[in-house]
């Protein structure tokens, strides 16, 4: 007759924690003496800039006094902070994507969203399917190309959160709208189908309540009138 014995680990209290096998080590002790091994210099010989107190290393880029490297290259340009890059995607490939009955950015149609999409006109004779889209901005090529076949254009605004959210299919979450000049220009002008223009806002059919008061608070500046008469002429 044979008996099977399960053991059972023991259960981890204060009592018996203690630190893992070779996880500690003895410090080491300089400065006590020649019979240490380490007495003298310490480990460190003699003189020299690796032999003083403090780090004892240069800084990323220094080359012993003379004029580093990056300050001999001439420098050209400069880089933009307020600068945006936009993934393309083309009306075709949308057309080609619709008949293989694929998702857009799981399948790899769209392999980064940046900052936005961008929608272009390249190849539109291609595109025979109406589709809806709210992309970040789109060419007016490619708007013209999607209304002719009876689709629909409305660009809006997104900041990196909301996009976020749009990749992710989140709506529990109210998207910030544009601050910047620029943006306020770009969204409420029709020309370029903006979502906050007044146009849009009559024409969209998924337009929300917030983005009608969000318009005319937008726009106000352009019925707005200045009192000149106080001001005087240089």
């Amino acid at each position: 007759m044979s008996s099977v014995f399960r053991s059972r680990a023991a259960r981890i209290t204060l009592s018996n924690l203690s630190p893992g096998p070779n996880s500690q080590h003895a410090q080491k002790r300089l400065g006590r003496g020649q019979g240490s091994g380490r007495g003298g210099t310490s480990g460190r010989g003699h003189k020299g800039q690796k032999a003083r107190a403090g780090n004892g290393k240069p800084k990323a880029g220094f080359e012993g006094g003379q004029t580093p490297i990056t300050k001999r290259f001439p420098k050209k340009g400069f880089v933009n902070p307020n600068r945006k890059v936009y993934a393309p995607i083309n009306l075709d490939r949308i057309q080609y994507w619709i008949d293989q009955a694929r998702e857009l950015l799981l399948s790899g149609c769209i392999h980064n969203v940046h900052d936005g999409i961008k929608l272009l006109g390249d190849n539109a004779p291609f595109l025979k399917t109406p589709i809806h889209i709210t992309p970040s901005r789109a060419s007016q090529s490619a708007i013209k190309a999607v209304e002719s076949v009876g689709g629909s254009v409305f660009c809006q605004y997104y900041n990196p959160l909301a996009l976020r959210d749009c990749v992710k299919s989140r709506a529990d979450r109210i998207s910030a709208a544009p601050t910047r000049r620029t943006d306020i220009l770009w969204y409420t002008d029709w020309r370029n189908r903006g979502y906050l223009s007044p146009e849009a806002i009559a024409k969209n059919p998924k337009v929300e309540e917030r983005w009608k008061e969000l318009s005319k608070q937008l726009l106000s500046f352009k019925d707005q009138t200045f009192d000149t008469k106080g001001i005087k002429k240089m």
